[in-house]
């Protein structure tokens, strides 16, 4: 793929891309999963995925919606003390909104807990679409959840971009003809993440302006 002039569109995903949920996530799962011998190492390739496949994988069982409530539960009460923005998030959001770059998020989390963070960093009201897992049929990798946020904003697929960090954001990126960059502060890794082939690869939220042809 030969970028274009400009990408006129950024589509972000949220968790472990723009808010650091890392260490939450990582410690809900071992909370909700104390009789099964989890590590760090276990849950990061999975981490992107849908919850409910995440505990599939981890537990073996098919019904986990007791492991999703123990899940949902400890998050929820640890979610405000261990999330916050990474470096640099809210000041290029904000300057990319500013200089008339469309925004959208693309995310597995479910809508409540997507707004959630997304209101409490002050970041909601610079994205025009938000697609949750709550709201599609077929989660990343599936092209489903980023075509419907650009059909949300009526934008041509050729001129927008994917930034995420994990296998799932740069699968779905790709299925849905958008150019993809991935994060290389990623739990995954810059080297896993380069195996998928994404356009870009991203070491600073500020690389987005040289990307856009925006910011300072």
């Amino acid at each position: 793929m030969t970028t274009p002039p400009k990408i006129s569109t950024v589509l972000f995903d949220l968790d472990g891309t723009i808010i650091d949920t890392n260490q939450l996530i990582i410690d809900s799962f071992m909370n909700a999963m104390s009789d099964i011998p989890l590590t760090r190492e276990t849950i990061i390739p999975h981490m992107g995925t849908t919850l409910q496949n995440q505990l599939q994988v981890f537990s073996g069982l098919e019904d986990v919606r007791e492991l999703e409530q123990a899940y949902r539960q400890y998050n929820l009460a640890h979610h405000d003390s261990m999330v916050k923005p990474f470096p640099h998030v809210q000041e290029v959001i904000q300057t990319l909104h500013a200089s008339g770059i469309r925004l959208g998020v693309v995310t597995t989390k479910i809508r409540p807990t997507t707004m959630k963070v997304l209101d409490m960093f002050d970041l909601t009201s610079y994205m025009e679409a938000i697609v949750t897992v709550t709201d599609v049929t077929h989660p990343k990798p599936h092209a489903e959840p980023v075509q419907m946020a650009l059909e949300k904003m009526g934008v041509d697929p050729k001129t927008a971009l994917m930034v995420g960090d994990s296998p799932a954001d740069i699968q779905s990126a790709q299925n849905a003809g958008v150019y993809a960059a991935a994060v290389a502060w990623s739990l995954k890794g810059e080297a896993v993440l380069s195996g998928y082939n994404p356009d870009h690869i991203i070491r600073d939220m500020r690389d987005l302006y040289a990307l856009t042809g925006t910011g300072a």
